[in-house]
């Protein structure tokens, strides 16, 4: 279960339906990306074909690739998703 957000726009969009202020042009899929997180009950959960899921290195945060450059990232606290966010890599 999805616990907090470092991203208001993706708390705002997972809690209202609302893309408004998102960075990404595909709602759907971050749709899609956050109702997976909700439903996990450990972070491998996420691992779900098309969502090139990764463990980061040397924090213990994951990420999910939702377009191009942008991912979404969060941590775990041994019981739920904590500090989702959206993040461009270039």
């Amino acid at each position: 279960m999805i616990r907090s957000f470092r991203s208001k726009a993706l708390r705002a969009y997972f809690e209202t339906g609302n893309p408004k202020g998102l960075s990404v042009p595909n709602a759907e899929r971050v749709g899609r990306i956050l109702a997976v997180l909700d439903d996990a009950t450990r972070p491998e959960d996420a691992n779900v074909p098309g969502f090139r899921f990764l463990s980061l290195e040397g924090a213990a945060r994951w990420s999910i690739r939702v377009t191009g450059n942008w991912r979404i990232t969060f941590g775990w606290d041994c019981a739920n998703i904590v500090e989702v966010d959206l993040e461009d890599y270039r």
